[in-house]
């Protein structure tokens, strides 16, 4: 039964850019629902095993299960049909195309992908902004743009890589309610993220990366005792 509700297995992945050995043996499963986070410090390999999903590495061996389907050898392009969105750091805006224009770029790969007026609802600050172009964007709409354009896709299961990195208070709280929105409407989320004050209280587990593999693994409910090994990996 626990395999039916698994979205994502990830069993013994390595990775290489180049000669560079950044992934050492990455094991971590998400079930469909969850919201888990990658959590480590810089350099750890959380945006690595990101990128190894999508197979956007140079080199990566292993196992990467989803929805059922070994995808370690599949194309980048092939992986992306299966569902899945990728929410890059650098978010990716392009800067000459008006909000709208931004949000209507990609196509829907599966069926069950938000409409642009759901999504205005969801980000109203996008809504306001629909026909500034993307220079003229703050780095918070840049986000919730990067965010809302991935939804229109039909991609269940969302990666998203350091979402609130350098945003201010107020719009890093508007992030945490969309993602709780975004659970309760079904979607599954990793989260990597440095802000560990934001995803303590969003994610279901927690799995703690250390030189390219995961090192501990911790249940939403464990937090409150571990805060001394919390402090010796993440400094928090």
């Amino acid at each position: 039964m626990a395999e039916t509700r698994e979205i994502l297995h990830v069993a013994n992945l390595h990775a290489w850019y180049g000669e560079s050995h950044v992934l050492h043996g990455v094991d971590f499963t998400v079930n469909r629902g969850e919201v888990v986070t990658l959590l480590g410090r810089n350099g750890a390999g959380r945006t690595s095993t990101l990128k190894s999903i999508l197979g956007m590495v140079g080199r990566r061996s292993g196992s990467i299960v989803i929805n059922g389907l070994e995808t370690v050898d599949m194309a980048s392009y092939r992986i992306a049909r299966l569902g899945i969105g990728y929410c890059p750091e650098e978010r990716g805006i392009f800067a000459s195309l008006s909000t709208e224009e931004n949000l209507l770029l990609p196509p829907q790969l599966q069926e069950g992908g938000m409409s642009v007026a759901e999504l205005y609802q969801m980000f109203p600050n996008l809504q306001e902004r629909r026909a500034s172009q993307g220079t003229r964007l703050s780095g918070g709409e840049q986000q919730m743009l990067a965010m809302a354009r991935i939804l229109r896709t039909g991609a269940q299961l969302l990666l998203l890589d350091e979402i609130t990195e350098g945003l201010a208070p107020v719009i890093v709280q508007s992030l945490a309610r969309i993602i709780l929105q975004l659970k309760e409407r079904g979607y599954t989320i990793v989260l990597v993220e440095q802000n560990f004050r934001f995803a303590a209280p969003l994610a279901d587990r927690h799995y703690i990366m250390e030189h390219g593999r995961i090192a501990q693994q911790l249940a939403a409910a464990e937090l409150p005792s571990r805060t001394a090994m919390l402090h010796e990996y993440l400094g928090v």
